[in-house]
């Protein structure tokens, strides 16, 4: 049975504490890179190519994601090789139809169904295509990189998400 959904007000609300908390949020997102080494990994060699710029947004979303999971609760395994293989082998069959990275891209990706923790990849392309009032540091990547670094995400969210156990209280 599928996790439910993470509230899209709650998910808004956890990320943009995120960001408040400016540099004090590294060492949380050091430590929970850490826990989730093989995904963490799996994101590095994946969106590294990208080049810098984007490896680093890349990362600090997918640490932004693990943080909301973590203070949801409920149980959060590591994602492993085969979830990820299986996540990834999911995303492949739609990506064509969802790409190129223009005007179309968002409404495109939100009209997958099937995602899993659609408000928190909701909230990521928010973050990568739609959000206007910019904090200092954040940047804009090119439309076609944005893309694909959410589609990264979204392989790690339906990873997280199958290794997830949500708390009670989300129903």
């Amino acid at each position: 049975m599928p996790n439910p959904a993470i509230d899209r007000d709650r998910v808004h609300s956890l990320a943009e504490a995120c960001s408040d908390d400016g540099e004090g949020f590294q060492s949380t997102a050091s430590r929970l890179i850490k826990r989730q080494r093989k995904l963490s990994r799996f994101f590095e060699q994946n969106v590294g190519p990208m080049g810098p710029m984007a490896a680093q947004v890349g990362l600090y979303m997918l640490s932004v994601s693990l943080r909301i999971f973590e203070q949801i609760g409920g149980r959060l395994d590591k994602v492993n090789g085969a979830d990820l293989n299986a996540a990834t082998a999911k995303i492949q069959g739609v990506a064509e139809s969802l790409l190129p990275g223009d005007d179309g891209f968002v409404a495109r990706a939100k009209a997958v169904e099937w995602r899993a923790q659609p408000h928190l990849l909701d909230e990521i392309l928010w973050a990568l295509f739609e959000r206007e009032d910019k904090n200092e540091g954040e940047v804009d990547l090119e439309p076609e990189k944005a893309a694909l670094v959410y589609l990264m995400l979204w392989a790690a969210v339906e990873g997280l998400d199958a290794n997830w156990r949500a708390p009670d209280d989300i129903a």
